[in-house]
């Protein structure tokens, strides 16, 4: 439910590992640099289908199924190589009609090459998926929702297409539907377009529930041929989305639902009204799928009895993904919203049972901006997939709280003896220590690291930091 602006999609080299950044020119002494940088992509993520020339570089929200990779190249500086404008859109907010332009939260560019030509797949607020060239800037297609884009789609390579247009499929979610009522009985926000053709090749109906939004900001977990995603009408959704595989309901061409599993409960409606919204997209640790909800719970789904057999309660809004680290934790990120303590970060260990298996929490302070009180919302950097053993640098995570600063701690080291109290004010828990802090201005963005880099946007702009083993940061 969450609104950023980002008038013009900008292609940095981070952009064509990560996401859309703010800058402007073109810039041709660059070029070379862009074209070194498309033939190293990095193949530890690549999807690629037997005797095919379409890899898959990232197909999915923060790089992969634990959400903690962002690519392998960090840029030596923030230039332009080409910028497109995204358009603007109509959507509609508590009754009034909005203009919204750009691309939103957590609206990240998905990387596909061919041969040798990389491409983006990037939604936008002007109702409009593209797919676009990433070399110049140039639309290839272009796919028309009902309604702004705002979150960031998958990309599944499907092992048993029937044909070249169902073989290479983007699962991507909206709002719901510009002036839709959400009392309507059929709100098609989640869809399914072929990457070849852009043409449409199913779309799901979120279900009315208790939650006051019918949209799709998740980005699903493909597993094999069952994917996996949260709804924004709180229904943790089980579905297979092969387009052979469809079946007419409701007057729509739907996937076929294999399980659909509740978020929320009668006690968590009460205390948060409908604001039982699950925007994180589901992050998957061992034979487990972790999502966090708007309801106030962080959920289990056990892949083995498929059931949902882990529940920990923090009673607040949570729209980050959870982030998985080095020795199979996973991070959540915390709002100030229905708790009495303060928001932040917290690591938990799902193997332990819920009542014992945080192993510390970060508290940010409280600061009103916009409508959020304080906490972090967006979802962790961490610095997990690009730690060697013969590297003194530790693991690390970033986030950027609503009070403007930028935290970076160490995932495996608390400070001896210090205690903080939870987000419900109950009970006291040990507290990283702090490596690196900066005052960027608020933020609902995820940072990123590149080996030695670590990238952040903010409303204020985007940030470039170089760091050296003895975690000396300093501002690029």
């Amino acid at each position: 439910m969450k609104k950023k602006n980002n008038y013009l999609l900008r292609a940095t080299i981070i952009t064509l590992l990560f996401f859309s950044a703010c800058a402007e020119d073109d810039v041709d002494n660059h070029k070379n640099i862009v074209a070194d940088t498309l033939s190293k992509v990095d193949t530890i993520i690549v999807k690629k289908a037997p005797d095919d020339k379409v890899r898959i570089q990232t197909g999915t929200f923060l790089g992969n199924e634990k959400r903690n990779y962002y690519g392998n190249i960090p840029p030596n500086a923030l230039d332009i190589i080409w910028q497109k404008k995204l358009g603007t859109g109509e959507t509609s907010v508590a009754g009034k009609i909005l203009k919204w332009s750009g691309a939103g939260w957590t609206g990240q560019p998905l990387i596909v090459t061919e041969d040798t030509s990389v491409f983006l797949i990037q939604g936008s607020y002007s109702h409009k998926l593209r797919k676009i060239n990433a070399k110049n800037g140039k639309t290839i297609w272009e796919y028309d929702f009902n309604d702004v884009i705002k979150g960031t789609g998958s990309l599944w390579i499907n092992p048993k297409a029937d044909s070249a247009q169902n073989k290479y499929v983007i699962l991507q979610g909206a709002r719901q539907g510009f002036n839709r009522n959400s009392r309507q009985k059929h709100i098609p926000s989640y869809r399914a377009v072929s990457y070849m053709t852009g043409k449409e090749l199913w779309r799901l109906n979120s279900k009315r529930t208790k939650s006051y939004s019918r949209d799709v900001d998740a980005s699903a977990l493909i597993i094999n041929d069952t994917a996996y995603i949260g709804l924004e009408n709180g229904i943790f959704t089980v579905f297979n989305p092969n387009p052979s595989k469809i079946d007419s309901l409701d007057g729509m061409i739907q996937p076929k639902i294999y399980e659909e599993h509740w978020l929320y409960s009668k006690k968590d409606n009460l205390a948060h009204g409908g604001n039982l919204v699950t925007e994180a997209s589901p992050t998957r640790l061992r034979n487990h799928i972790y999502i966090s909800s708007g309801s106030g719970h962080v959920f289990g789904y056990n892949l083995d009895t498929r059931k949902i057999d882990w529940d920990f309660y923090t009673g607040s809004d949570m729209d980050g993904s959870p982030v998985v680290t080095n020795d199979g934790c996973i991070l959540i990120a915390i709002e100030k919203q229905y708790i009495p303590g303060k928001g932040g970060i917290m690591k938990l260990d799902p193997r332990l049972p819920a009542d014992s298996c945080v192993k510390w929490y970060m508290p940010t302070d409280n600061r009103l901006f916009a409508s959020w009180q304080g906490g972090v919302i967006g979802s962790v950097g961490i610095n997990s997939a690009y730690i060697k053993k013969t590297d003194s640098i530790p693991e690390m995570a970033a986030f950027i709280g609503i009070d403007t600063k930028l935290y970076v701690v160490n995932v495996n080291k608390t400070v001896p003896k210090k205690m903080v109290k939870g987000p419900l004010n109950k009970h006291n828990y040990p507290t990283p220590e702090l490596v690196f802090k900066y005052k960027t201005g608020a933020s609902i963005s995820t940072p990123i690291f590149f080996k030695d880099r670590l990238i952040t946007c903010t409303y204020s702009g985007i940030y470039m930091f170089g760091f050296s083993q003895d975690l000396k940061f300093n501002k690029l």
